[in-house]
């Protein structure tokens, strides 16, 4: 195929990318671009050209090895969205920007250890990206017939693809200086080509499954017959397992901890309830993109087990020895989408932690304080631009001088291993309040001196073919000290021996330092915030972990030269409003200084934001009980401001429905003596109906206005009860004889079987209001065709139950607490809605709690509702 047609058709693949990404930053709005869609599917950047051609070689040569990769990923999904969610309340809580910023804050803003986090993920990260460097060069050359020429630069298609990959993720991810901003166009981007990728891949694997082949059971039938089939197949016994249970673990880790994994997942998260789709939506994607890998795999092996082909190019090498140019394009563009997705995000990423965590506090800081806002801004994002390029070319260099001959497993699980470095310090510091940053600093720094030299340093000597004994006999000779076999351990292959014994030095490390060394007084208030996110997550601002004295203007001062006048005006006259601040204060209390903190740590990090603010405000030492007193007052003070709010609204609701209580009967009234009184010539028959219903709804009005003063004394113990031995069982009869003509007019039978006598002391009447409004519910609520109610009275040592059931609908469980709210009428009636005010079981709550007893509400079987109180037997 002709490099002409082929760089024409990369150049229009990248010009609609272009477009996409400019689209979406345009309508930023829509609907199309923000959705847990979008959201699920830049998840997929995790599904780089490792997985489009890496996967496929692995498991050409190792068989099921490759599914430790995504099953991990697959396992921990349910876990992640937990974590997820408790990440994302404090990223976006503390405009947290990237992974190195989240760890630099939880240990108290520490610089060093931010710039350690960043360095290691760079390490890691830029040989990834040379490898994917790597696939769009050798794939570019097969399916052009080109030869790689290693000393040319200028005649190197893909060092020009590196150079427009640079451009787009400079130009798209440096709109804005605040990093924490979503960046729409670029996610959008990455959206599309996840959907290219695998549509794409998926099918290859239908085409070399059922085309070249007759379907799974052909290609196993055949593929079996191979050398080693059965060996690779197999997890090959307990030594096995072990290893393929610690890529696993280490890809559990790469899911979370990858920066491009981080920054997709946390710092592009719209919002929180996009998880619930990405927890079965992801794990699906990466379910379609594995179905035909080893069916790939297996193809290869069987159409070219008699030629030399690199493994890792069966996806693109089977429709090209099969003259289908077409379809090897697709494949092409498939795995061109895998890669520059993951080298965008990833440079993306890595460009913003080393502005925010190593360029500006540690050369930058000091000038940025003095300057403009205006070339402030414009200086961090050149700082930005300069990164990604830089980030891009080392990248491709590396890849140029070290990666040729190397498959790209190899240095992908290399990256992985490096960044599950800072596993210990990032689970544990949202889990454990102890870890410090000593220990995370030292943890980190011992783990990766471990991995390089577990596994850099034999790559490095294998892979440059340099004379070393080092990897044969160990350090100095020792056996011992052997890079595969450290201290005797043989079971493990290099990529698990070195995961192993670096996260195993890692966590000691960071665990003792930890519980010996005791952190500084900001360290362990983060460790308070962070652990405790779910209690303290919205009350940052209001808890006041920060003692001193602080003044307006120099907060002002620092925030204009990062934002702008324009900005910090606007920013300042919306916190005052949020807190009702008098705006001519001139004294800053804990609120603020938090507040400006997180709205420069966007832009510069937020190990640079707490050295700024510190510099214009004298803090005080606070200790951690401090902290936590102050954080349980302000959680105590959101709490009662809830309730009173509550109690507010309640009464609102109150006052609303007494209005329209009585504004019914009144309007009723009102309307009926108008006629009564324009119409002289009315006559007799209707003028007492009039009269009756004028009677009728002036009686009600009275009944309404008596049961509120009645609810209104009871509540306020106004009500003087007169309390005196009476007979339970009279006073039953009595209330059942008031609503016997009701119950006859129901046809309701009235069973009173159950009801034994006791004495005891209570007001009469009204315990007998109580029995009547109870019995009168009953009734209106019986089984409309055989109706019954029946009472019942229970005795024992202390007290006395009374209980009235019916047997009709019952009471729906969402309305069990609610029937005795005031003016509260069930929503399960009938479609004639019963006569009443609301008010009968909120008074007669107020009664039974007058008595010192208790009311409640319960459904029976098969059928119907059972309303009990208790009285107690000594209630002097």
């Amino acid at each position: 195929m002709s490099n002409f047609l082929v760089i024409s058709i990369i150049i229009i693949y990248l010009a609609v990318i272009f477009y996409v990404a400019y689209w979406a930053e345009k309508n930023s709005k829509s609907g199309w671009v923000n959705n847990p869609y979008v959201y699920t599917l830049s998840l997929a950047v995790y599904c780089t050209a490792w997985t489009y051609y890496g996967s496929v070689g692995l498991a050409a040569t190792s068989g099921i090895k490759f599914l430790a990769i995504y099953v991990g990923p697959v396992i921990i999904i349910p876990t992640w969205m937990l974590l997820m969610k408790k990440i994302i309340r404090i990223s976006k809580g503390n405009k947290i920007s990237s992974l190195a910023d989240f760890i630099s804050l939880r240990y108290g803003n520490d610089r060093f250890l931010g710039a350690l986090v960043t360095l290691v993920c760079v390490l890691a990260i830029v040989p990834y990206i040379s490898l994917q460097l790597k696939a769009i060069s050798e794939t570019f050359n097969v399916i052009t017939n080109h030869t790689i020429v290693v000393n040319s630069i200028i005649k190197d298609t893909t060092f020009y693809i590196a150079i427009l990959l640079a451009v787009f993720a400079a130009f798209f991810g440096t709109q804005h200086t605040d990093a924490s901003e979503r960046h729409k166009g670029i996610i959008t981007a990455v959206a599309l080509e996840s959907i290219i990728k695998l549509l794409f891949f998926v099918i290859i694997g239908v085409y070399v499954t059922f085309y070249l082949f007759n379907g799974p059971g052909d290609i196993y039938q055949q593929a079996s017959t191979l050398p080693n089939f059965k060996e690779q197949q197999s997890l090959n016994g307990l030594e096995g397992g072990f290893n393929w249970f610690l890529l696993s673990i280490v890809s559990m880790i790469a899911i979370m901890l990858l920066p491009r994994q981080f920054q997709v997942s946390v710092v592009e998260n719209e919002r929180e309830k996009y998880l619930k789709k990405a927890t079965w939506l992801f794990p699906l994607y990466l379910l379609l993109f594995n179905v035909f890998v080893i069916f790939i795999a297996w193809g290869g092996n069987i159409i070219f087990q008699n030629q030399q082909v690199e493994a890792d190019l069966f996806t693109l090498m089977l429709p090209l020895q099969q003259g289908n140019d077409f379809l090897a394009i697709l494949v092409f563009l498939g795995g061109f989408s895998a890669a520059i997705s993951m080298v965008v995000i990833s440079t993306l990423a890595l460009s913003t932690m080393l502005s925010n965590n190593l360029i500006i506090p540690y050369g930058f800081l000091s000038k940025f304080s003095k300057g403009e806002s205006e070339k402030n801004t414009e200086s961090i994002k050149n700082i930005r631009r300069i990164s990604i390029f830089s980030l891009i070319i080392v990248a491709y260099f590396f890849y140029k001088f070290f990666t040729l001959d190397r498959s790209l497993v190899s240095i992908g699980l290399i990256s992985f291993v490096l960044i599950a470095q800072l596993a210990p310090s990032f689970f544990g510091g949202l889990f454990w309040r102890r870890g410090s940053a000593i220990g995370a600093k030292f943890g980190i720094l011992v783990g990766f001196l471990v991995t390089v030299y577990t596994l850099v340093i034999p790559f490095t000597i294998d892979s440059q073919e340099i004379a070393s004994s080092f990897v044969s006999d160990g350090l100095f000779g020792f056996s011992f000290l052997k890079p595969y076999n450290l201290f005797g351990m043989q079971i493990f292959e290099p990529v698990p021996h070195a995961f192993f014994w670096s996260i195993f030095f890692n966590v000691i490390t960071y665990s003792l330092l930890s519980v010996n060394i005791i952190g500084s007084s900001r360290e362990r208030n983060f460790a308070e915030m962070f652990v405790d996110s779910s209690k303290y997550a919205s009350l940052y601002e209001n808890a006041f972990v920060w003692k001193g004295e602080a003044y307006v203007k120099d907060i002002r001062k620092v925030l204009t030269r990062f934002l702008g006048d324009k900005r910090t005006e606007r920013a300042l006259n919306l916190f005052y409003m949020k807190y009702n601040i008098n705006k001519k204060d001139q004294f800053a209390d804990a609120r603020l200084v938090n507040f400006s903190e997180k709205l420069l740590t966007g832009s510069i990090g937020s190990a640079s934001a707490r050295i700024l603010i510190s510099s214009v405000v004298k803090e005080e030492e606070i200790s951690l009980q401090e902290v936590l007193k102050i954080l349980d007052e302000t959680q105590k003070a959101k709490e009662s401001n809830k309730a009173l709010k509550e109690k507010d609204k309640q009464k609102d609701e109150f006052l609303d429905t007494v209005a329209h209580e009585l504004k019914t009967p009144i309007t009723s009234i009102r309307a009926l003596s108008e006629i009564l009184l324009d119409d002289a010539k009315i006559d007799h028959e209707v003028k007492n109906k009039f009269l009756t219903s004028i009677l009728s709804e002036s009686e009600r009005v009275s009944r309404l206005i008596n049961n509120i003063l009645d609810l209104e004394k009871l509540a306020t113990g106004k009500e003087k009860l007169e309390l005196k031995e009476n007979s339970i069982q009279e006073t039953i009869s009595k209330s059942i004889n008031s609503v016997q003509q009701l119950a006859i007019k129901k046809q309701v039978k009235i069973n009173i079987e159950g009801i034994n006598d006791a004495n005891l002391i209570y007001d009469e009447d009204r315990i007998q209001q109580v029995i009547i409004n109870l019995l009168s519910n009953a009734i209106k609520f019986s089984n409309e065709e055989v109706g019954s109610v029946s009472v019942y009275t229970f005795q024992n040592e202390n007290n006395i139950e009374i209980s009235v059931e019916d047997n009709g609908k019952g009471i729906s469980k969402d309305e069990l607490g609610s029937i005795f709210n005031k003016f509260y009428q069930s929503k399960n009636q009938t479609i004639l809605k019963p006569v009443g005010s609301g008010l009968g079981l909120a008074i007669s709550k107020q009664i039974i709690e007058s008595h010192n007893g208790k009311i409640w509400a319960e459904n029976i079987r098969p059928t119907g509702a059972r309303l009990t109180f208790i009285l107690p037997l000594n209630n002097k």
